[in-house]
């Protein structure tokens, strides 16, 4: 067999066909495995990233959760405080001033009791008073009860001396 150089470019021109081929299917290949492998990767980057995200956002809710509920349970201590206390004093003052007013009138029937008792003793010693004045000893008698009465005290009541015996 003899070769002419017609039939050496043409082998030629078909064997670099053929090896064109073969380098444009193996580059294919590789690029549709490096296509397959960069997905993959993506698929792990993304889902890393929405776990993290994830973690970072409880995180967050957690550090707002903390942020507020102090101020919260503080402000709420203290208005239980406040009202608790108010509500103390108050229960406490309208006692105090209840027991007063049952007190005040316990001593206003006391003090009836005892201006009836006056009366009523005015009534049974006839309207005669016992009187010491300097140490002298007086019975001081109704207006009108002596004709001529030999003493008297406070310049205008009649009255009869006592011996201090």
């Amino acid at each position: 067999m003899i070769s002419n150089a017609n039939d050496l470019t043409e082998r030629l021109r078909k064997r670099l066909e053929s090896e064109r081929r073969e380098i444009e299917e193996l580059t294919v290949d590789e690029l549709e495995r490096l296509a397959e492998h960069s997905r993959f990767v993506a698929r792990i980057a993304v889902r890393t990233i929405e776990r993290d995200m994830g973690e970072a956002t409880g995180k967050m809710r957690e550090l707002l959760a903390r942020a507020w509920q102090r101020p919260l349970i503080v402000g709420l201590s203290l208005w239980i405080g406040f009202f608790g206390g108010s509500w103390a004093t108050m229960r406490w003052l309208a006692s105090s001033i209840q027991d007063r007013i049952v007190t005040r009138a316990e001593l206003n029937r006391d003090i009836e009791d005892a201006r009836r008792t006056l009366a009523q003793l005015e009534v049974d010693t006839w309207g005669l008073v016992l009187l010491e004045i300097k140490g002298e000893r007086f019975v001081v008698v109704p207006d009108g009860a002596l004709a001529d009465p030999p003493w008297w005290v406070d310049g205008d009541r009649p009255a009869l001396k006592l011996l201090n015996e």
